[in-house]
């Protein structure tokens, strides 16, 4: 996915000279196509990131349309303070990138883990969350986000990531996207989770339940539109994440529902309340954190939503 960010803020930087990109230190030979023909828009500022946040909102209010981008716990929580006073309270044009995230990183820790971001990101005003499933929503996505010409975070993930979708989504900034059709549960994923939530829709459909899966590309805006249609055809819906259970994806579903005058029953799957260490892969960490087909389907079985 980092791969794909990098190819694709390359093509659109030939074409619009007003992108410039601040990197911490990391990736520095996997945006040397960039630096070939805009070394002045691609600048290194070393390990200080909450520099970097206040540089590129110093450059957004000059006209230019900054990217700052290294793993997501540094980008994120590392430089909060100067994102939300330097770019959300001035509502300056930053794309915040993220990468790595979720438990992309396992082998190295909670230090490099990323399960609070969503949650931080999604209480300052005037920031925009998007979390593309794989490379190519990731494609779709990004240009839409610089024409937003508003703060945005992008959850993006490492690299490896399995396609998730068998030809082109028509993705919409701030628009849920339904990959299957279904009539009795609808599971919506968001981020690179994709690939379990399309093998829970198997699971359950090999036991006769009709699921819906929705690609929840953006956190927020929240497609509340869907919800309200959902919360009419569905008995049931399940919000998978990986992130924190708490203040995330699933948090801005439930919140939103639970104030409807006919709510429906949420079941939030995402990190639970704890660290996770001990872990040598992203596999293993999700093992650990109950993010598994059998787990989620064990537990959706214990509070008989199927």
């Amino acid at each position: 996915m980092r791969n794909a960010f990098a190819r694709v803020l390359t093509e659109l930087a030939k074409v619009d000279e007003s992108l410039l990109l601040y990197y911490a230190d990391i990736g520095n030979r996997l945006f040397n196509p960039l630096k070939e023909f805009a070394a002045e828009r691609t600048i290194n500022a070393g390990i200080a990131e909450a520099n970097m946040a206040s540089m590129a909102a110093g450059s957004a209010i000059m006209g230019h349309k900054p990217f700052i981008y290294t793993i997501t716990p540094f980008t994120t929580a590392r430089n909060f303070e100067q994102i939300k006073v330097d770019i959300a309270y001035q509502n300056q044009p930053v794309i915040i990138v993220g990468t790595g995230s979720g438990l992309s990183y396992a082998n190295l820790g909670p230090t490099h883990h990323s399960f609070e971001d969503i949650a931080l990101m999604r209480s300052l005003p005037n920031m925009n969350i998007v979390c593309p499933a794989d490379a190519q929503e990731l494609e779709i996505l990004m240009p839409q986000l610089i024409e937003l010409n508003q703060p945005c975070y992008f959850r993006i993930g490492k690299k490896n990531e399995p396609s998730v979708h068998s030809c082109d989504p028509a993705l919409i900034f701030g628009q849920s996207y339904t990959m299957i059709k279904g009539s009795k549960v609808s599971i919506l994923s968001t981020g690179t989770i994709m690939p379990l939530a399309q093998q829970l829709h198997s699971h359950l459909s090999s036991h006769g339940i009709d699921a819906e899966l929705v690609s929840f590309h953006t956190v927020k805006p929240l497609d509340t539109k869907y919800l309200d249609d959902a919360k009419l055809r569905f008995e049931h819906i399940i919000t998978l994440e990986e992130h924190n259970m708490s203040g995330g994806f699933g948090s801005a579903v439930l919140e939103y529902l639970s104030e409807q005058k006919e709510p429906i029953p949420v079941h939030r799957f995402g990190i639970p309340d704890h660290f996770i260490d001990q872990v040598h892969s992203t596999d293993d960490a999700r093992v650990k954190a109950g993010l598994t087909v059998e787990a989620i389907y064990q537990k959706l079985v214990e509070k008989k939503v199927i």
